[in-house]
């Protein structure tokens, strides 16, 4: 008989854990860089991509070396998918994705727009391969 896989970390179970993960977490307020994140379970299986975005971070792989621990605390493996920008504008209630990253290349802004609707969902969300 095999042994028990060693349990999850953070009480989390092995259905529910990916759940618990928020499918965004950007800042509430202004223009920055921002990565498209695919998470999956070590082997295969569960997967599921999210999104992160900050001031804070001067260059898209500081999102990621910030992400990536975090993600692995709670048992996945990550793959920066790309990135971009995000114009965020709360007052008019208003989300542009458009741009790239130079070290990840430019995510899929339909798939980053399709995950933000989920999040906010009163907005106007749009996306464009424009560089600025």
């Amino acid at each position: 008989m095999a042994p028990a896989p060693p349990p999850l970390p953070c009480g989390f179970r092995a259905g529910r854990a990916m759940a618990a993960v928020r499918d965004v977490a950007i800042d509430p307020e202004g223009t920055f860089k921002y990565i498209l994140v695919r998470l999956q379970r070590p082997g295969g299986g569960e997967q599921r991509d999210i999104v992160r975005g900050t001031k804070a971070a001067e260059f898209h792989n500081h999102i990621f070396e910030k992400v990536n621990p975090e993600m692995e605390k709670l048992g996945y493996e990550c793959k920066c998918l790309g990135g971009g920008k995000i114009e965020h504008n709360s007052k008019d209630k208003k989300i542009r994705v458009f741009g790239l990253s130079t070290g990840y290349g430019k995510a899929d802004h339909s798939v980053t727009v399709e995950i933000l609707k989920k999040e906010y969902t009163d907005y106007e969300i749009t996306w464009s391969d424009e560089k600025k």
